[in-house]
């Protein structure tokens, strides 16, 4: 019998990205609640959406600092970015 996985909510928002000579606003989308993310190996995915050259120069940065509505911090670690796209996917933890 195949094992059902839990289908993690969805935190969309409007908050700040900083990165190596960038700090903006962006829109981010996260699988999963930001509050209940604690120290260790645990970790969420999720995306950001700014202009084509942000997501792109963030991806290339490799990480930065999220900022969420709440006004919590989170380090980010890029995942993928297709060339062309709005879009970059990160990996956040604490």
């Amino acid at each position: 019998m195949a094992h059902l996985r839990k289908k993690l909510p969805c935190c969309p928002g409007d908050g700040e990205l900083r990165y190596r000579g960038f700090r903006g606003p962006v829109h981010y989308e996260i699988q999963g609640e930001p509050s209940t993310l604690r120290p260790g190996p645990a970790r969420l995915r999720g995306s950001l959406s700014a202009t084509p050259e942000v997501a792109e120069d963030v991806f290339r940065a490799g990480e930065g600092l999220l900022t969420l509505e709440s006004g919590t911090q989170f380090r980010i670690t890029l995942l993928g970015h297709s060339a062309g796209s709005e879009t970059a996917y990160f990996e956040m933890r604490i």
